[in-house]
């Protein structure tokens, strides 16, 4: 079966979203058609390795890696094809990340087996060398298609983009980044330079396209959106450039009750979804030729 990408979303659906196990999951069990993709996703988990403590203002023994695996762990058994995505900023947080610099957390998001993340600001916080150090643990794919990594170590570990075969999707997932100075230490980034995300990402869908890809996914570390409304961010994103169907954001540790939908001119509808910060929700997303549907868990 070879999907069109406007059958591929000629009916987009919303569950509502709900909180501890997917019992949406079991909705489909009497159904003789079974989800056919599953999309997880974070952000910003800021090496949360532990639960938030009990005494947390808003969070209290939300997060941490293990209940993350073991949520994982059950959307895999349940479902023939999952997917699992990060958008950036998975270091600094936590005195784990100033003991281990970096490689405990590629260690543990390669055991929970991550498939494609992308780069945030604090990733560069213990410079390309730190990095590299760190990544050699790391047996999931890295894509960023704005940053020019020119002679430095990390050209050769991160790609503009990755396609990924699921089932009946060809799935195409690129990354952006913010620009980084301001941000980072010039040090931390030497080498690198940072070009517009939205001609790199019109580029880049164009390569996609070409190779037939009907899901396009952006990992995004923009930000949702600024009070500058120049600044490049998500909804400028959607609104600007052709081609996305899925925008999974980091940045702004922004927690959405619901995701937000960008009709294009042609009518395409571009979806963006973050799940705010130190990996205390974890985003789901189920997709089949008929349906495109949300939700998230909170994670504990």
């Amino acid at each position: 079966m070879n999907l069109t990408r406007r059958k591929l979303f000629q009916k987009l659906g919303l569950l509502s979203f709900g909180l501890f196990l997917p019992k949406w999951l079991g909705a489909f069990s009497n159904k003789k058609e079974l989800p056919k993709l599953i999309i997880l996703h974070t952000n910003d988990t800021h090496s949360q390795i532990d639960p938030l403590p009990a005494n947390h203002n808003k969070y209290p023994n939300q997060g941490g890696i293990v209940a993350r695996a073991n949520l994982i762990a059950k959307y895999r058994k349940e479902n023939k094809h999952v997917l699992l995505l990060d958008a950036g900023d998975f270091f600094q947080g936590t005195p784990y990340f100033n003991r281990f610099h970096g490689t405990l957390e590629m260690k543990l998001m390669s055991k929970l087996a991550y498939d494609v993340v992308t780069l945030g600001n604090h990733d560069f916080d213990i410079g390309i060398e730190g990095f590299m150090n760190a990544q050699q643990y790391a047996n999931f794919k890295f894509v960023n298609a704005n940053y020019d990594f020119g002679q430095t170590a990390m050209a050769q570990v991160v790609q503009p983009f990755q396609i990924i075969q699921k089932g009946h999707f060809k799935v195409g997932v690129f990354g952006l980044g913010i620009d980084l100075n301001g941000l980072v230490p010039q040090n931390n980034f030497a080498g690198i330079s940072f070009n517009d995300p939205f001609e790199s990402a019109a580029n880049v869908i164009k390569a996609l396209k070409l190779a037939n890809c009907n899901l396009i996914i952006c990992l995004s570390h923009l930000g949702y959106q600024y009070e500058d409304k120049t600044k490049p961010s998500d909804l400028l994103l959607a609104e600007k450039v052709a081609g996305i169907d899925l925008i999974l954001g980091g940045h702004t540790h922004t927690f959405m009750d619901a995701p937000t939908k960008v009709t294009q001119q042609d009518g395409h509808e571009v979806w963006i979804h973050q799940v705010g910060w130190a990996g205390v929700r974890l985003g789901a997303i189920e997709v089949s030729a008929k349906q495109f549907n949300f939700h998230q868990k909170t994670v504990h």
